[in-house]
């Protein structure tokens, strides 16, 4: 008993619905090897006539392709029916022909009798007729539709695609709606494709359908003649009115599947189905049903015409045309059908203007970090094709994360047509940043100062370090190498030039949610680091500012432990960033000097006379960012900086300010118009065990 219970559980739970396609194929393969009843035919070709009208049926109340994305596989199924029906029923015909019209089934009788009237002349021709509508109109309409719209289809992939990345780049669709559309976009194409392979199930199903009727009809002359000694007459006729009823009743849901192809591939998708486009598109303008009522009026009063006719036909049309009219003269009508009168638009704006409020997802915000291309470089930015850029760019923001120490906004890539075909822009919070050019295809050779000889191409300068540089094509790439160039490609450019922009731009990037994600990163981490910082000690505002004047200088804030702990023992009695700032340089002195000077080597600086340092300490203590220093003094200040840092960097060492604390951020902040690539650092940030060597004095010749 428990078995028993136990099997029947199995079949309750077994999936009847994914049995039904393999059964269903099964039994059509039988019935080409396996003999059948007349009955039985009688039901199966009931069956193909109601499966080919629910088939049509279902495409014309579809309103996208998609939603009959099964249609090439239905079809596929269809045809093998009619076929297996053919070899059932042309078994049928041979063997039992010869006693009389009803020997395959009373359907074949029907079709070959009722429908032309018993006489087989007619039923070649009506069948011939159908074939041509089928074969030649519409399975090669629709095959043809279903090749274009392919093609079609797969040259609009990358386009849509990248679509779907700027909208989820910008924020405006989740990354589930972005893989939804992706996936149907990817459906799209291969219900496409399939339909253009299964466009030829049904031409090869007409020409079957023409083979299979000649071997009954000669098939059934050389049986009825040689095997039963029927007369040739007789047997003619016995043979060829059931040839003719079987690919009658074969050939008519073939012509029906045909067109429920045509009307799957022709349509455009919209909200509608193919009823309710036709009555909105077709019978939607009264004008052209009044002028089309006038048009038969006349010709059914030319005499000799069906006068009758046109004119029923013609009265017919004007009386629903003037419904039509009626109807969109009706109050809230014309507002919908929009035809054109000055009236109605006026009408019909301020109820859009009242019913349309404005809402907060109106407000549309800018991006943290925005790369806008032109057309030219879509390809390396696009996911379809691969575009080396993406990765590139998804590699960048993971090692911005690993040497700044927080993770920065993604880039939000966006093609822009107003842009020069081979043009980039780089922005920060809708604020370029950066531009550039490149050029797929080339490579960008780059002088860093020791090229020997010139290169033949488009001369330009490396976007972001300035230096100059020439676009050459791939053949002239190894001439570069040998001749000392540095030798990248297109998406290496823009990429080496983003990550100059977001290094460069790093405080800009560290906002309140970024800061916010990184004590939360910090809690998981160390949990006890900053339990008692934030808020308690400070606010997230005054972190954020700690930060950024870190970041400003190019300061990493990897080792939050350093920071986190500095700050928990100054907090309770500074509360001045700035003050705050130095302390934790001061505290990550040993991983500043590190940076510059890398491997314990000695530290050869630039420093001011003592004098001068004395003065700008009175200056800064009357204006804290320079503004009390005289004129002139600023002047030669910058000049002289400026002097010192290029013959720094001529030996080949950092230009590199070392002066007393008080002194340190004010003196950053007022050099750096001199010289960019100063780094100021304090006394008191210089660990113990580093030796300093001053290799330049500012201020000696004041």
């Amino acid at each position: 008993m428990n078995a028993t219970l136990s099997v029947q559980n199995v079949f309750a739970r077994a999936n009847v619905r994914g049995l039904a396609a393999p059964v269903l194929i099964i039994l059509i393969l039988a019935m080409m090897v396996l003999p059948l009843p007349a009955f039985a035919l009688d039901v199966l070709f009931t069956f193909n006539i109601a499966l080919s009208v629910m088939v049509m049926l279902v495409a014309m109340y579809t309103m996208k392709p998609l939603e009959f994305s099964v249609f090439p596989t239905v079809l596929l199924i269809t045809t093998l029916l009619r076929l297996s029906l053919n070899v059932a029923s042309t078994r049928v015909v041979l063997m039992h022909g010869h006693t009389g019209p009803d020997a395959a089934g009373k359907v074949i009788e029907a079709f070959g009798h009722f429908l032309v009237g018993g006489n087989y002349a007619v039923g070649l021709v009506v069948f011939a007729i159908l074939m041509v509508i089928n074969f030649v109109v519409i399975t090669k309409g629709a095959g043809r539709i279903a090749e274009v719209s392919a093609r079609f289809t797969l040259d609009a992939m990358p386009g849509k695609q990248m679509a779907i990345d700027a909208d989820l780049n910008a924020g405006l669709v989740g990354e589930e709606e972005a893989r939804r559309r992706r996936t149907e976009i990817a459906q799209e194409a291969d219900f496409y494709g399939s339909m253009d392979g299964a466009s030829k199930f049904v031409r090869g199903d007409a020409v079957a359908g023409i083979i299979i009727l000649f071997i009954n009809v000669i098939g059934g002359l050389v049986v009825g003649v040689l095997q039963h000694d029927m007369e040739f007459a007789q047997a003619g006729k016995n043979y060829t009115l059931l040839a003719i009823g079987d690919g009658l009743v074969a050939q008519i849901p073939s012509l029906i599947i045909s067109v429920a192809a045509g009307l799957v591939v022709s349509r455009v998708a919209t909200d509608q189905d193919i009823g309710q486009q036709m009555m909105g598109q077709v019978l939607g303008k009264p004008q052209v049903l009044v002028i089309t009522a006038v048009i038969l009026g006349v010709l059914g009063l030319i005499p000799g015409m069906p006068n009758l006719v046109f004119l029923s036909l013609a009265g017919a049309i004007g009386w629903l045309a003037h419904r039509l009219m009626r109807a969109s003269a009706a109050p809230g009508a014309a507002a919908g059908r929009a035809d054109g009168q000055a009236e109605t638009a006026a009408t019909a704006t301020p109820a859009a203007s009242e019913n349309v409020e404005a809402s907060w997802s109106d407000v549309s915000m800018v991006d943290v970090l925005g790369l806008e291309v032109g057309y030219r470089l879509i390809p390396l930015v696009d996911r379809g094709q691969d575009g080396e850029l993406l990765r590139r760019i998804r590699g960048l923001r993971k090692k911005f994360a690993q040497d700044v120490g927080f993770l920065c906004a993604p880039v939000h890539i966006r093609d822009n047509l107003e842009l020069k075909p081979s043009a980039y822009r780089i922005t920060l919070k809708g604020v370029e940043i950066g531009s550039g050019e490149a050029f797929p295809g080339q490579f960008l050779a780059i002088n860093p100062g020791r090229a020997a000889g010139t290169l033949p191409g488009r001369e330009t300068r490396d976007p972001a370090f300035g230096l100059p540089a020439v676009w050459v094509d791939t053949g002239h790439r190894d001439r570069a190498h040998a001749l000392g160039y540095t030798v990248v490609d297109a998406s290496t450019v823009v990429a080496t030039h983003i990550n100059h922009v977001i290094v460069d731009h790093a405080a800009e990037l560290l906002g309140r949610q970024e800061t916010q994600a990184l004590l939360e990163h910090i809690g998981r981490e160390s949990p006890r680091l900053l339990e008692d910082l934030v808020p308690k000690t400070l606010s997230l505002s005054v972190l954020q500012r700690v930060l950024q004047l870190l970041l400003e200088e190019g300061v990493t804030i990897r080792d939050m432990r350093t920071i986190g702990e500095c700050l928990a023992d100054h907090g309770g009695r500074l509360q001045d960033p700035l003050d705050l700032t130095a302390q934790v340089r001061i505290a990550l002195g040993r991983a500043i000097v590190q940076e510059i000077f890398p491997s314990n080597a000695e530290m050869q600086v630039m420093a001011l006379v003592p004098e001068l340092e004395r003065m700008l300490g009175q200056a800064f203590a009357a204006g804290g960012d320079g503004a009390g220093i005289e004129p002139g003094l600023a002047d030669t200040l910058l000049r002289e900086t400026a002097a010192c840092a290029r013959r720094q960097e001529e030996m080949g060492l950092p230009a590199v300010l070392l002066v007393p604390g008080n002194l340190r951020w004010v003196m950053s902040r007022f050099l750096r118009r001199a010289w960019q690539q100063l780094r100021v650092i304090a006394n008191g940030e210089v660990p113990e065990s580093r030796t300093i060597k001053v290799t330049s004095i500012i201020g000696a010749r004041s």
